[in-house]
């Protein structure tokens, strides 16, 4: 007969401590340690174009830009992410190893991830004080969405065509993003 094995959850500063060190990326989620797979090119590409355009815009502003090797610490510590690409604009959210206050977060959607990031990843992102814009761009077909908070505090979302542009607008900070900056060079074609 099998014997059950007791599971203590993992503290956050020994996750801290084993991703120092990992091979490969893991998130943190109440606990638990998840092993991240790997992306493929699409999706790689994808999240280059919103870091480059997040990045440009973010030249010599206060504003910072990340890509998915920068955790994104939520819940005070009991969950992290590794967001495809994040707008920081709060001075303060200076640790050298992971941001807490994003104004906007991109996830590249993959078969894997899709339903993490659309449903358990924006429950826990909404939460955050700071943040005003959450994209979601698709790596299998032309697909993007973005919610975004308006003037009112209201969470809106919004599918993007071929015509519209999201508008991005963090502590001076301002962008604009299309399907053709999102999916360049991707081999997937806007109509």
């Amino acid at each position: 007969m099998s014997q059950a094995h007791v599971h203590s959850p993992v503290e956050e500063t020994d996750y801290l401590r084993e991703e120092e060190t990992a091979t490969s990326k893991h998130e943190f989620v109440g606990g638990e340690i998840y092993a991240m797979a790997g992306a493929s090119e699409r999706h790689n590409r994808i999240a280059g174009n919103i870091f480059f355009h997040l990045r440009s815009a973010t030249r010599g502003k206060p504003c910072r830009a990340f890509m998915a090797d920068m955790k994104l610490r939520l819940a005070g510590g009991a969950t992290y992410y590794y967001p495809d690409a994040m707008l920081v604009c709060d001075p303060d959210d200076d640790h050298p190893i992971y941001k807490h206050s994003p104004c906007l977060i991109a996830e590249v959607l993959s078969p894997a991830t899709a339903t993490v990031d659309v449903r358990e990843k924006w429950a826990a992102y909404r939460g955050l004080a700071s943040l005003r814009y959450y994209l979601l761009v698709d790596s299998e077909r032309l697909w993007a969405k973005v919610f975004f908070l308006d003037e009112h505090d209201a969470w809106f979302e919004q599918e993007l065509s071929a015509e519209d542009r999201i508008d991005v607008a963090c502590d001076g900070t301002r962008l604009t993003l299309t399907l053709d900056n999102l999916y360049e060079d991707t081999g997937l074609l806007v109509v």
